[in-house]
Order: structure tokens, then C-alpha cells, then sequence
């Protein structure tokens, strides 16, 4: 089955095929083999592997829908990437985009509790950065900058427990 999804303001194809045990996935022509085991509601816990090198890794990944828009923020190694499906065609309409200017709202992926809050209101942040660490089934997650900015609002304390979604930090 194909699929078109829009990633970070990008058009993307992906076709997903079920191959032995898991599922071949192939991205812009790229081909890798992944198995996937539901952890919880909204995480998965991956193993993607390159077909041509039995070469893998593991990556979970937490998948938390965004109210009334349409967009699945999908948080993986610290990142919160905007997903929006196309519903498996692509209609030659870009429809609804993601914006990829204006605030980075920080969420939580999943249940927790928040360990570290590294940042205060008005802070600069770079790229890549680590904002604030929220523990959720025995691992510390670190979830970081995805670009330049100013912390405009921290919404949690260290010690607090959180729901997939809540809001932890923003960047303008």
C-alpha cells in the first residue's frame, strides 16, 4: 500500500509491504525493513534495518495526534516531527502545510514525569538542543530544539507528572 504523508512541511511517499516477520518500508526509493511492537497506546517500539546489510536499530517512537488539525506529532530520539497523512493519494493539492516557522511547541510523548527542565523563559536555544528530560517507563527522554530560537514559555516543573501532549515548553 502507498502512501503520502506531508513530514516537516515535505510531500513524502512511502509504500509499506508485509515482508516475513515485519514490513518493508520504502521512503523516496529508499528501502529499509522494519518490525514494529505496540509498547502502548500511542508508543512503538522499532527495529528498522537496511535490507542490503542485516544491519538494525532500535528506535521508539511515540505517536501523539495533535487536537483539530490533523497532524501527528511523531517524537523520536528526543524530536517532535509533524506528520499529516494524505490518506494514501496525493490529490495534486498540498492542502493544510505544517508550519515550520512561528512557535515549536515542545509535548510530551507520552505519560511521565519531568526529571530536568534545563531552560528558563527567554533563554536562546540552538538546534539540537536539550530543553527539558521527562522519564517515561524507566528511560530519561530528552526532548530538544529542533532550531534557533528564544524560549518563549515553560509550562512544568521538575518533579511533575505529565500526559502524552501536555505542553512543556515553546520557541519563537
Amino acid at each position: 500500500m502507498t502512501f503520502q504523508f506531508d513530514v516537516a512541511d515535505r510531500r513524502r511517499a512511502v509504500e509499506v509491504k508485509p515482508h516475513q516477520d515485519g514490513y518493508l518500508v520504502t521512503v523516496d526509493g529508499r528501502q529499509r525493513f522494519v518490525k514494529a511492537v505496540r509498547v502502548d497506546g500511542q508508543t512503538l517500539s522499532l527495529l528498522i534495518g537496511r535490507p542490503e546489510t542485516n544491519e538494525s536499530r532500535s528506535v521508539e517512537a511515540a505517536l501523539v495526534p495533535v487536537a483539530g488539525d490533523g497532524v501527528i506529532d511523531v517524537h523520536i530520539d528526543g524530536f517532535r516531527v509533524p506528520v499529516t497523512t494524505r490518506n494514501g493519494h496525493d490529490s495534486g493539492r498540498r492542502g493544510k502545510t505544517v508550519q515550520t516557522k512561528g512557535a515549536q511547541r515542545v509535548t510530551a510523548p507520552m505519560p511521565g514525569k519531568v526529571v530536568r527542565v534545563l531552560v528558563r523563559a527567554g533563554d536562546a536555544v540552538k538546534p539540537r538542543q536539550v530543553l527539558v528530560v521527562v522519564e517515561a517507563m524507566k528511560m530519561e527522554n530528552e526532548l530538544r530544539a529542533t532550531r534557533e530560537g528564544t524560549v518563549s514559555g515553560v509550562f512544568v516543573s521538575e518533579g511533575q507528572s505529565v500526559e502524552a501532549g501536555t505542553a512543556l515548553v515553546t520557541v519563537d
